[in-house]
């Protein structure tokens, strides 16, 4: 019997095919590996980089702010100096931004508590000091919208049909936790060693919320478990509300209360009884 010829063996297609499948895979892969160092060099760096860049340079120009303003009375590592100021180490950006966006710092001068003034710097160059004071020992952060922008109006809680619930579960928060200090409409008073619970007016939604979690000058501190970022949202929306509305009673002496209110009417009363007696006398 002749033997087969190895032209036409059949194993012959077989190992052909195979070759040709190897060849078409190393030729993908070389594409892909083509494609990838391709798009290596066109596509910018990931956006995780870019935000890491953006954040040391806001906390390079902070530093630079904090070595010009802050460092004679904070120290040169956030550590205070005695009979000047405070150590800023673990205190965080919220504390920060509040004391420098409210003008309370940098100090004009020493008094028993800093008094709200102009801030001296920008939103943006704010935003920078706390996030170097953010560096050394987190404390409270700050409240940001999605964008990275400060929070403002999402601080005051729901909108809509549900404003009106928060704005008296507020009312009862503050009337609690606040008023004695603050007086029951936001006005302020007198403590005790030359020291005064500020008017809040002027103070933003972030500034309120700061304040509640760090506790500046005599203010104690309200942890999350003591008021819920929602309670805390609850009493900026009742102390926001009572900014705009006018007061049922008519002219009020600045919200101070009804004992301050009525002696001021009693006082004022009187002198006037007191003149129309004279005069009708000096008619007579």
């Amino acid at each position: 019997m002749p033997s087969p010829d190895p032209a036409t063996s059949p194993t012959r297609p077989a190992s052909t095919k195979r070759r040709r499948q190897a060849t078409g895979a190393l030729v993908i892969a070389a594409g892909l590996l083509g494609a990838g160092a391709i798009a290596t060099a066109v596509v910018p760096e990931p956006q995780v980089a870019t935000a890491q860049q953006d954040q040391a340079a806001l906390i390079a120009e902070g530093k630079s702010i904090y070595d010009v303003a802050c460092i004679t009375c904070h120290g040169q590592n956030l550590q205070g100096v005695e009979d000047r100021g405070p150590s800023l180490v673990g205190v965080g950006a919220g504390s920060a931004y509040f004391q420098v966006h409210s003008g309370r710092m940098p100090a004009a001068d020493n008094k028993a508590q800093a008094e709200r003034k102009k801030p001296r710097y920008s939103e943006h160059q704010i935003m920078a000091l706390a996030a170097y004071v953010d560096l050394h020992g987190g404390g409270p952060g700050l409240i940001t919208n999605p964008d990275g922008t400060i929070a403002q109006e999402s601080l005051r809680g729901a909108t809509g049909e549900n404003r009106a619930e928060d704005i008296a579960r507020g009312s009862e928060l503050f009337r609690l936790n606040c008023a004695s200090c603050h007086n029951f409409t936001g006005r302020g008073g007198a403590l005790s060693a030359g020291k005064f619970a500020p008017t809040l007016d002027p103070a933003n939604e972030q500034e309120i919320y700061q304040a509640m979690l760090t506790g500046p000058q005599n203010m104690p501190r309200f942890s999350d478990r003591q008021l819920t970022p929602d309670e805390k949202k609850d009493i900026i929306a009742f102390i926001k509300d009572t900014d705009n509305k006018v007061s049922p009673g008519g002219y009020g002496l600045g919200g101070l209360g009804p004992v301050t209110e009525g002696v001021a009417m009693w006082l004022v009363g009187i002198v006037a009884l007191i003149g129309a007696t004279l005069w009708i006398g000096s008619r007579s």
